[in-house]
């Protein structure tokens, strides 16, 4: 399966589903994005289980400030609606497939339960009796 176009109208449809969903924020101009973009093609046809995106950041603007993007390529991933990864920087054929397989072993209730407390402590509250 190759990598979808997202834009600001499907990003929240592609991003909230279950499973793993990696995007590649890139550019037409940006040399590294070239070269990065046969790598991410392959990675998406080798884990078709898994959602793959493109956000031109040219085109789509409004996605890259929420992003606050500032170096493409950037590879961001969701799991299960939550972003649990973002860096930018192009990524080698094996340092995608490890993060792949890091992030098909996440355990999503510990990282919601970490999120949950951070925005406890953010806010000052007790995590244990957050909502």
């Amino acid at each position: 399966m190759s990598a979808l176009a997202i834009t600001a109208q499907n990003f929240e449809e592609h991003i909230k589903k279950d499973g793993i969903v990696l995007l590649d924020f890139w550019a037409a101009w940006c040399g590294p994005c070239r070269f990065f973009a046969p790598i991410f093609e392959a990675a998406s046809a080798k884990h078709p289980d898994i959602t793959f995106g493109k956000i031109d950041t040219d085109v789509e603007r409004s996605l890259a400030a929420q992003f606050e993007i500032q170096s493409i390529p950037t590879v961001a991933a969701f799991r299960d609606g939550v972003l649990v990864f973002m860096q930018p920087g192009m990524l080698p054929a094996e340092i995608l497939d490890q993060l792949i397989t890091q992030l098909r072993g996440l355990d999503m209730n510990e990282v919601r339960a970490k999120i949950a407390e951070a925005e406890a402590a953010e806010a000052g509250g007790d995590p244990k009796h957050a909502n």
